[in-house]
């Protein structure tokens, strides 16, 4: 394994760094003032700062970095990792800068990967070419969701449409206006083995039926600039069977193919957040004086920073492990890894976090610094692709399994 950059990613990897100093941070602020005059609040893809700094990535060559297929930058995972960490710096502008921001990015593998020659061009190249948004609806509020079989919304055959029925909640990015479709999870066969009764369907978001209940909170936050998270009613809502992804019985599949890719994008950007984080502990230590000197010669605050970057390098070299696997065996043999992973970064950054917050006292918990609203985002990626524990379940599980054959 080799994890040196190679000068194609050393080359986007310093356009990407000069991007974020003179345009991406510069624009916080601004974006968040421009989110705040929209008469939608939802609608924070049209803020126009937003729209300046995709102009740039374009002529920076970093738009679609997250893709190695068509209309991508055709980076490897591992090309990738070091960009989508450097855009975890500023998690909620610069991936929606560089159009790798989630849900859209998986909802683009899934049609890249799965969508017929039709779904693509109606669906797949606008959303790369950032003009509309889209939303992922997989999990519902009746049933353990942790358990993708359980998914109870139906998708009903009728003719030549399907009729979609049910409940979904936290569909990020559904709350946008300009997210003009959802990818759908339901079931099409209750009845068939348990693995094959669920199907993926396009539903444009103004397709009659469909009812936006409400945003849903993450700790507090509406999460409104990334478009939210949306509580969805499907009250027997039509569409043509040619919306259907793939054929019936292959959602599972679909979703895993999906999750993959999802997961360690997520796991990248998380650690930037954790070197941000680390970075402001560090200034804000060396700034403030308790007990007549600077906390950084409290000998706690520096154990927290020593700590925070073993935590972080241990981290940041599993993911590239992980990212080297899936291009080299696959995704299906990096799985272990990148269940461990999973599990990993969230409770790691999140560690790193509370330090963090914990250096910069009250003002950590208020609005004048990034920590509490990350703190937040990286909360819910324990629930988000999975629970801690269903990973933890199935890793351990392998490993039993693998321990006993070894064993003969």
């Amino acid at each position: 394994m080799d994890f040196a950059h190679d000068a194609r990613t050393e080359e986007l990897r310093e356009s990407l760094l000069g991007f974020m100093d003179s345009h991406v941070h510069p624009a916080e602020t601004v974006f968040s003032e421009q989110l705040d005059a929209l008469d939608d609040r939802w609608a924070w893809t049209q803020v126009p700062v937003l729209q300046s700094l995709r102009e740039e990535a374009r002529a920076r060559g970093l738009w679609n970095a997250f893709l190695p297929g068509e209309g991508g930058a055709g980076l490897t995972n591992l090309q990738y990792a070091p960009l989508a960490e450097i855009t975890g710096r500023s998690i909620s502008l610069a991936p929606a800068a560089l159009n790798c921001a989630a849900p859209d990015t998986g909802n683009m593998e899934v049609l890249e990967t799965f969508g017929t020659p039709e779904q693509q061009e109606q669906w797949l190249q606008p959303l790369l070419r950032a003009e509309i948004r889209s939303a992922f609806a997989m999990t519902e509020p009746d049933v353990a969701s942790s358990d993708a079989t359980n998914i109870g919304t139906r998708i009903e055959r009728d003719g030549d449409d399907y009729v979609v029925t049910g409940r979904k909640w936290w569909i990020t990015g559904a709350m946008n206006p300009d997210a003009s479709l959802l990818i759908v999870m339901g079931k099409t066969d209750p009845s068939a083995d348990r693995h094959r009764q669920q199907s993926m369907i396009i539903v444009p978001r103004d397709a009659e039926g469909l009812e936006v209940k409400r945003g849903m909170t993450v700790l507090g936050y509406d999460d409104h600039d990334h478009g939210g998270h949306a509580e969805l009613e499907f009250h027997g809502v039509r569409v043509p069977t040619s919306n259907l992804i793939g054929g019936e019985g292959d959602g599972f599949a679909i979703a895993q193919a999906r999750l993959g890719p999802g997961r360690i994008h997520h796991c990248m950007r998380s650690i930037g957040v954790a070197e941000r984080a680390v970075e402001l502990m560090c200034q804000r230590v060396s700034e403030r004086v308790a007990f007549g000197r600077p906390l950084s010669e409290q000998g706690v605050i520096r154990d927290w920073i020593a700590e925070s970057r073993v935590r972080l390098e241990q981290l940041r070299l599993l993911v590239l492990k992980t990212a080297w696997l899936m291009d080299t065996v696959g995704n299906k043999g990096a799985h272990t890894e990148i269940q461990a992973i999973k599990i990993a970064t969230p409770q790691t950054v999140e560690w790193i976090l509370d330090r963090a917050i914990q250096a910069h006292g009250a003002a950590g918990l208020g609005q004048d610094f990034p920590l509490a609203h990350a703190f937040a985002g990286i909360r819910s990626l324990r629930f988000a692709d999975g629970p801690d524990e269903v990973h933890k379940n199935a890793l351990a599980k392998a490993e039993l399994k693998r321990q006993a054959a070894s064993r003969g």
